[in-house]
């Protein structure tokens, strides 16, 4: 894999190439683990690894702002078990999210598969579970107009799983924003359906 160089003098692209710093990096690592990235097998790992950083961190969502009119008032919307993979910030190892989101629309209602674009764009950088949620909320509230989003995520971290305590549990975080966050009620109903 190979980036444009950059002319940093006059602003504009070189038309030489050169080899992605991630490629160096990855052979690094393999040299610091005792490896030999010229061995079968590996040759062609440090190439992956940095087309797998680039793809995982150049995420693209696609359009996110496809609305239609609400047909009804008060409903509760609900998207359930969309699954992400983001990954952790201090250990930059994996965990694997199922995100919730509900929503009361106000006139306009979300297209179905912004959620889940919604939910892999900010999974698609370092990460902590809390600031996901976090984000997400914050952007579906952008998105639809509406002050009344919930968001809920189950995760396995393997920074837990995989090293220190080694053991696999899973972290459910919340978001709650307007009526989600004073309205016990409508907590309890949003509860209720993802126990059907």
């Amino acid at each position: 894999m190979s980036v444009t160089e950059f002319d940093v003098h006059n602003g504009s692209s070189a038309s030489k190439t050169t080899e992605d710093p991630l490629i160096g990096i990855a052979r690094q690592l393999l040299k610091e683990i005792g490896e030999d990235p010229n061995r079968d097998g590996l040759r062609d790992t440090p190439a992956r690894f940095a087309r797998w950083w680039r793809e995982f961190i150049d995420y693209e969502p696609g359009s996110l702002g496809t609305l239609f009119e609400s047909i009804g008032t008060n409903q509760l919307v609900v998207v359930s078990d969309i699954q992400v993979w983001s990954l952790c910030e201090h250990h930059l190892l994996p965990f694997n999210c199922s995100v919730t989101i509900a929503y009361r629309p106000t006139g306009q209602l979300l297209g179905l598969s912004k959620f889940a674009r919604v939910a892999h764009q900010y999974a698609h950088k370092l990460q902590v579970q809390e600031r996901l949620v976090d984000q997400i909320a914050l952007e579906i509230s952008t998105l639809s107009g509406t002050p009344d989003v919930a968001v809920i995520a189950k995760g396995e971290h393997l920074c837990m799983s995989m090293r220190g305590i080694k053991a696999p549990a899973q972290m459910t975080s919340t978001a709650y924003r307007g009526e989600f966050s004073t309205d016990a009620g409508l907590r309890a109903e949003l509860f209720d359906l993802l126990r059907v």
